[in-house]
């Protein structure tokens, strides 16, 4: 008993002692986190920044056709999901031809975006047509090189 007695007031101490280091240990790690932050997003504004007014001038045009112009009728969401099916499942393609955009309206099918080659152009192409019959695919896909990177792609028809 008497040994608890005495080591109970240095427990105590303890204790408290704990609580202030814990708030200084917080506040440490919110600084960092905060500067780390901001160091990470000027790092991101040094480099290309993501602009897509030019891309999307030809968007703008009122007969222009846009993905929400998509049509919610069942057999065109069933033919957007079919050709998307397809693109996607070809592990050969690249990630810019995976993303491209499938529009479909009254069964006739407009395909936009960039892609890496010409090559992946008509691969994409002949998946939709495969789906949607040759005559009711309207292709609208840009080449654009890897180097071109952050630049507009141009049209390659």
């Amino acid at each position: 008993m008497i040994l608890m007695a005495i080591h109970w007031p240095l427990i105590c101490w303890c204790k408290r002692m704990r609580h202030p280091l814990e708030k200084v240990a917080r506040i440490v790690l919110a600084s960092a986190l905060l500067v780390g932050g901001a160091a990470f997003s000027t790092a991101q504004e040094a480099g290309v920044k993501a602009d897509n007014t030019k891309a999307n001038k030809e968007d703008r045009d009122k007969k222009a056709v846009t993905a929400d112009q998509q049509k919610e009728n069942k057999s065109d969401r069933e033919i957007t999901r079919q050709i998307r099916k397809a693109i996607v499942a070809d592990k050969s393609l690249s990630t810019y031809a995976h993303n491209v955009k499938v529009i479909a309206q009254h069964g006739t099918v407009t395909l936009k975006g960039p892609v890496r080659s010409e090559e992946e152009k008509t691969a994409v192409e002949q998946k939709a047509a495969e789906v949607a019959g040759a005559s009711n695919v309207k292709n609208e896909i840009t080449v654009t090189a890897a180097a071109d990177r952050g630049k507009r792609p141009s049209k390659a028809n």
